[in-house]
This record gives structure tokens, C-alpha cells and sequence, in this order.
């Protein structure tokens, strides 16, 4: 039988590589949304779509609640990458355990790679032998004398 410390610790290594892999998935999702924007933005602001037809281009402020739309969502996407690479490196140092339940609730909306890990994030985060590591962890050395 296995030693459940060496469970933990290979789930928390396994945790944070996990971490720091959604968080280059939302690079990704950036590149995505960037794309998007220009392929919505050469189609709906070229004049030559717009010559044959009756009502001509789309108002200014049509293009104006896309950029807004680009926007948050690159934001939330940003977030969302920043905060699992910080989660990770907590993880990886046994820290912050609240602040890693935090973002794993908020990787859930990502579904469905983030649901994923936001899940096996509660199993291990939660399991009372992963308490103590971080719990001991936090406690610092006494200081040596001598």
C-alpha cells in the first residue's frame, strides 16, 4: 500500500502542471480572440463589402459593442490565465491553499477543460492529509540557536 504523503504530493505536482497548462490554453484562447477580431474587423470595416448593399455599412456603434465584447472577454480570458499561474506556484510551494479553492471555482466556468481541473482541485485541496502538508508548511522553523 502506497503511503498517502506520496499521493498528495504526486497530486499537487500533478495539480499545478495542470495549473500552469490552463493557463497556456488561455494564451491560446488570446490568439483565438485576436484572430476573431480581425477577421470581424477587416469583414465589417471593409467599404467594398458594403457597396451592393441597400443599407450600407453597419453603424459605428455596432463595431464599437464588438471592441467592447473583445475586450472583456480578452480581460476575463487574461485573468483567468494570470491567476493559474499564480495558483500553480502556490501549489507547487504549499501556500495559499484558499487562494487555489478560489480560482479552481472560477475555472469551472471554462468549461470543459476548466471544469475539469477545478474539480480535482476540490478533491485534493479538500482531502484532510493535504490540509496538514499546507498547514505545516505555513508554520515557519524556530529559529536556531547556537
Amino acid at each position: 500500500m502506497r503511503d498517502q504523503r506520496k499521493i498528495d504530493a504526486d497530486n499537487l505536482k500533478l495539480l499545478a502542471i495542470l495549473h500552469f497548462v490552463l493557463a497556456a490554453m488561455s494564451l491560446l484562447g488570446i490568439a483565438f480572440l485576436f484572430l476573431h477580431w480581425l477577421f470581424m474587423h477587416t469583414l465589417i470595416g471593409n467599404p467594398e463589402m458594403w457597396k451592393n448593399q441597400k443599407g450600407g455599412p453597419p453603424p459605428e456603434q455596432f463595431l464599437a459593442i464588438f471592441y467592447w465584447f473583445y475586450a472583456i472577454f480578452g480581460g476575463m480570458i487574461l485573468a483567468a490565465g494570470i491567476t493559474n499561474v499564480i495558483s500553480g506556484c502556490m501549489i507547487l510551494k504549499r501556500r495559499a491553499r484558499v487562494f487555489s479553492l478560489i480560482v479552481a471555482a472560477l475555472d469551472c466556468m471554462f468549461f470543459p477543460f476548466g471544469t475539469c481541473l477545478g474539480v480535482f482541485t476540490f478533491v485534493v485541496l479538500l482531502r484532510d492529509t493535504v490540509r496538514e502538508v499546507y498547514e505545516v508548511e505555513a508554520v515557519p522553523a524556530p529559529p536556531v540557536v547556537g
